[in-house]
């Protein structure tokens, strides 16, 4: 075996080797690594496998078809007193990349291997420690397994460890992602690790605190938030959090106990007041105690203020609905803006930043600054993370939402004297990663769009990276993960921007984001009966400076701004695509509530009063826009009886083949699907305050219910509440749960739903009747089913240590992976991937399985 070169021990406490044993390349798929697809697995992991220079691998990407270890020199490894890190460039010129490219696309530099190393802890004490794992999804640290990582090189929420003095297994599985690492250079896999001495105690996870400018001696908001970390070995419980001066006071944002297990990064939120007019900083102590110990223990933070005129974009805080504070940055109408006249209110100008960017960069905030005069509020989201959470859709774009209704509080804090704001009409713009953020808002909020601008946005994720070289998959299987991200798949859901205003720009040499998705989506627009406008700037690459306010847009925000149209429109004649119900808006007054099967498409057609629907199972009308009577499918259906009257939105049904009208009761009934609960997997992220994380205790669950609230906190910048119990007394909270089961232990068993876990193992019970028992071959599950109200739970099951990791992974995390609403894991799924699947698929209406899903009857 050869050894792993350390250079030099310095006087510091911490060490890497700088030499790595490095095992590759692998072919690997869009997002596919979520679901194992790990070829290694098929020789026990390589967790298991020592180094061996004549060892030999099939593969299908280097010449001759095998892969083999080679001794890979770190690019650079150093150290100081308390701290220590390694970067990594791997590549393969063993490879011919250019002609997979030619051939597959940026689906071809796409690649997996894996890498060991070692870090060396000096001393005779035992050290608490943080490590950071830059760019690396997955990884394993003394045949410790971890899931989930830091993928976008975020740093907000690293593993936490306590490490005995000497050697330290470190095994990094290096997945290459062109959304994370590019298409156009090289095709290698940089990062980093890096570990750094802890407290062991609570800390802070980010200097500073999370707060709203001052706005002309004012704070734009009182929500404030510090980013803590648990880095000891006992739980810790947040007391207070108090204003170091004493001439003022702070209130808690959460009157109830703020717990941190050990290990545990959280946003703790609170409300913050001014100590002067004129202050510059302001200092607050966070008292806590072990969770055992009445003895109490005090952190300090603090922050500079930023203050700012009131019409310049400055940093507005507020409640996230999951709970934690976040922001935006905002720009109130000018002084000399030129609004509508015998309007009161102006609109809400959305600008969406692209892929890794924060909202408060001047990158962003300064791109509109030659309209500076726009009577609009002009509103720049973070989305919560500057990859928006999740490419502003569920959650980021759940954010975008609660930014626009911050704004009549910042109104009224800060005194505001210009217009109002009318928070239903909306104009959209944002660039690459933004102007898909506008693609989205345009397809799902349609009733709420006076106009659009997308600039060098892409049309899907799918259309950005194809979905090549995944392991070999039953296409049936393969229709599941599609469906599952059929709501992102802008390019199906251009008829829904009938009727709205659209400029689109692109740079024509744009080698980031292909001016091809602007010039596809505009065909697509024209063959909905939607044409946009098309901006195809000559020799302009991704992006360049005024790339926001080219003479096409500047005329299109002023023109716009002056949009008289009354929204909802009223079009005579319109069709609404939908992808998944739990995140659509309405348009033309009307909105698909449910879907027969949330597996396929949904479509509605109306002409008039006329409306012919497919695979829709409810529809709820604006009653201003729609009157009397209407036909569907062939029916006529009174809407008089059910609400006209009162203002409420009307709702029809498709009841036993028949439509119907009726209350809103129906939507409500016990064992109905509705609000929050609708959507794939990723509806648990719609959560109303903090993520319940439940476990029974045992050692292996706490350490994944810890990876769970980190790689929520670390890619949503997410809170999460661990509670080591069953206890009924847990669910009385408002957030979503995520409760992780092993064994027999399913805490909540429910003897009508369909996928029910007992003593022989996973019963799924699927459509006309049919049901199978998966026994030994079912390593684990994950599915949603009901919490009370619009509530969702996510169970994690495991039949053991391993398929519980197995399950956990399936956490909606990044984007893109398509994850159904439930997944049912055989062994083989650690190497096959998607293929070691057995059973996958939705729920209708009513939490039945529907038609569209994958159930293997052995």
């Amino acid at each position: 075996m050869a050894p792993l070169v350390h250079k030099p021990r310095q006087s510091g406490l911490f060490s890497f080797n700088n030499t790595w044993q490095v095992l590759g390349p692998f072919q690997t798929g869009t997002r596919e690594a979520t679901w194992g697809a790990d070829p290694l697995e098929y020789l026990g992991g390589f967790t298991n496998l020592s180094y061996d220079p004549k060892a030999t691998f099939r593969s299908s990407l280097p010449t001759n078809g095998t892969a083999k270890w080679n001794i890979t020199e770190a690019v650079q490894v150093s150290a100081s007193p308390t701290s220590a890190n390694a970067s990594l460039s791997v590549g393969y010129s063993n490879v011919d990349w250019n002609f997979l490219k030619d051939i597959y696309g940026w689906a071809a530099v796409q690649y997996q291997a894996w890498a060991r190393g070692e870090l060396v802890v000096s001393g005779n004490e035992t050290q608490h420690v943080i490590l950071h794992t830059d760019a690396i999804l997955e990884y394993w640290v003394d045949d410790v397994h971890y899931f989930g990582g830091d993928y976008y090189s975020f740093r907000k929420a690293p593993l936490v460890l306590h490490l005995k003095p000497g050697p330290h297994k470190i095994d990094l599985r290096l997945v290459r992602d062109v959304r994370a690492f590019g298409g156009i250079l090289e095709p290698t896999i940089d990062v980093v690790v890096d570990v750094q001495q802890a407290n062991g105690a609570l800390e802070l996870a980010k200097p500073g605190i999370l707060l709203s400018d001052v706005v002309d001696g004012k704070l734009a908001s009182s929500n404030a938030s510090v980013f803590l970390r648990n880095s000891g070995e006992h739980d810790v419980e947040i007391v207070a959090i108090e204003a170091s001066n004493a001439t003022h006071s702070c209130a808690e944002g959460n009157k109830t106990r703020v717990l941190l297990v050990a290990g545990q990064t959280r946003p703790v939120a609170f409300m913050i007041t001014l100590p002067s007019h004129n202050a510059s900083a302001v200092k607050y102590n966070v008292t806590y105690r072990n969770i055992n110990s009445s003895h109490s223990s005090t952190i300090q933070v603090s922050q500079q203020l930023t203050h700012r005129s009131v019409y310049d974009p400055h940093k507005v805080t507020y409640l996230h609905p999951a709970g934690m504070v976040s922001y935006a940055m905002l720009r109130p109408p000018a002084k000399n803006a030129t609004c509508r006249s015998g309007h009161s209110k102006a609109p809400v100008l959305l600008a969406l930043h692209g892929a890794g960017l924060e909202a408060d960069n001047g990158m962003v905030t300064a791109a509109l600054d030659p309209v500076s005069d726009l009577c609009a509020f002009v509103l720049f989201p973070t989305g919560v993370t500057p990859w928006s959470g999740d490419d502003w859709h569920n959650w980021g774009f759940t954010d975008v939402e609660a930014a626009i209704a911050a704004i009549p509080d910042w109104i009224e804090t800060v005194n505001w004297k210009g217009p109002h704001v009318d928070m239903n009409r909306w104009i959209v713009s944002g660039h690459s990663n933004g102007g898909q953020g506008t693609w989205y808002a345009l397809t799902h909020r349609p009733d709420k769009i006076v106009a659009a601008a997308a600039v060098s946005g892409y049309a899907s994720i799918q259309k950005y990276v194809p979905y090549e070289l995944w392991q070999p998959t039953d296409p049936r299987r393969t229709a599941v993960i599609s469906a599952s991200l059929n709501s992102y798949r802008h390019e199906m859901l251009m008829a829904n921007a009938k009727g709205i205003p659209i400029q689109q720009q692109h740079g024509q040499v744009d080698g980031n984001v292909p001016a091809y998705h602007s010039r596809f989506l505009a065909q697509r627009l024209h063959l909905a009966g939607a044409d946009s406008s098309y901006n195809e700037v000559p020799d302009k690459n991704h992006w360049y400076d005024g790339i926001m306010t080219t003479p096409k847009l500047t005329d299109f925000y002023y023109s716009q701004i002056r949009n008289d149209d009354l929204l909802p429109r009223k079009l005579d004649e319109f069709s609404i695509v939908v992808g998944d119900s739990g995140d659509m808006g309405s348009k033309g007054g009307l909105r698909v509530l449910h879907l027969h099967d949330p597996g396929q498409y949904g479509k509605v057609q109306v002409k008039g009063h006329v409306i012919k629907t497919s695979n829709v199972a409810s529809l709820e009308f604006d009653p201003s826009v729609w009157k009397e009577s209407i036909s569907i499918d062939g029916q006529e259906v009174s809407l008089v009886a059910n609400g006209l009257e009162s203002g409420a939105w009307i709702r029809a049904h498709d009841l036993d083949s028949s439509w119907k009208s009726t209350g809103h009761e129906i939507d409500t009934a016990v064992g109905r699907r509705y609000g929050r609960q609708l959507g794939s997997m990723t509806a648990i992220l719609r959560t109303a305050g903090p993520f319940i994380i439940r476990h029974p205790g045992f050692a292996n669950t706490t350490h994944l219910a810890l990876q769970v609230s980190r790689n929520l906190h670390q890619y949503f910048q997410a809170d999460a509440s661990i509670h080591a119990s069953f206890s009924p007394a847990v669910l009385n909270a408002t957030g979503n749960i995520i409760t992780i089961a092993v064994g027999k232990n399913d805490p909540d068993f429910s003897s009508d739903f369909p996928i029910r876990i007992g003593s022989s193992g996973v019963s799924v019970h699927s459509p006309r009747g049919r049901s199978h028992t998966y026994g030994g071959e079912a390593r684990g599950a994950a599915f949603l089913r009901p919490a009370g109200g619009e509530r969702l739970e996510l169970l994690i099951w495991g039949a053991d240590d391993d398929g519980l990791r197995q399950a956990t992974r399936t956490i909606p995390m990044l984007t893109g992976v398509g994850q159904p609403d439930f997944v049912v894991l055989g062994e083989s799924a650690k190497c096959q991937g998607v293929e070691g699947v057995l059973a996958m698929g939705f729920f209708d209406p009513e939490w039945k399985i529907t038609a569209s899903s994958v159930v293997e009857f052995g």
